[in-house]
């Protein structure tokens, strides 16, 4: 089986928000995969998103969308576990949407398509409103959060079967430790403990 690459982006957690939340690995680590190494890399993932924005992105801009993704995560955590958002995090974004207007300007010709984003900026702004649309709505029932430690990342899981986030390495790690777990429960320990007691 080909080895996954930690580096390589993912697309696979249900909306655009979330894929951003992704772009940090293993977030809860002590050596945490940071995807969005250069303000190339952004772009990169920007165009994957058909977010593409009419001026590629500086290193203010990346350092806005590592920021962003940070704030969505707290808030994404909170909801899935049903705690009240941290308010500092709440006015970060709250904040940052009233500082940065988008307005909709939609075009056709193939199919329904939205003007592209100006600026990156613009293009986080749009991810951030889908992102509150899902979190103050009745979809937040469908995320779910990776019960692996060092992980943590949420998708939407609208059935409620998934245990693990879509990371391959997070269900093997989990599905190897709870074999072991099961094996360790299952063996009798070295003082004979789960032999029958003699009747006294």
């Amino acid at each position: 089986m080909a080895k996954e690459d930690k580096y390589a982006f993912r697309f696979d957690c249900g909306a655009i928000w979330l894929n951003l939340l992704a772009t940090k690995g293993r977030s809860f680590s002590a050596e945490p995969v940071e995807r969005l190494a250069t303000p190339a890399r952004l772009a990169e993932w920007l165009e994957h998103c058909e977010l593409s924005p009419a001026r590629p992105p500086d290193h203010g801009d990346l350092e806005q969308a590592r920021q962003l993704r940070e704030t969505l995560r707290v808030l994404a955590l909170a909801t899935v576990h049903e705690q009240p958002p941290p308010a500092d995090a709440v006015a970060d974004l709250a904040g940052f949407l009233s500082r940065h207007d988008d307005p909709i300007r939609l075009t056709a010709d193939d199919r329904l398509r939205r003007e592209p984003p100006t600026t990156t900026v613009d293009a986080l702004a749009r991810i951030s409103r889908q992102a509150v649309d899902q979190l103050s709505s009745s979809d937040r029932r469908a995320l779910k959060s990776c019960p692996e430690h060092d992980c943590r990342g949420v998708f939407i899981d609208p059935p409620g079967r998934r245990r693990w986030c879509p990371s391959a390495s997070c269900a093997s790690r989990g599905r190897v430790r709870a074999l072991r777990a099961r094996r360790s429960a299952a063996a009798p320990d070295a003082n004979g403990d789960n032999a029958i007691a003699p009747s006294t």
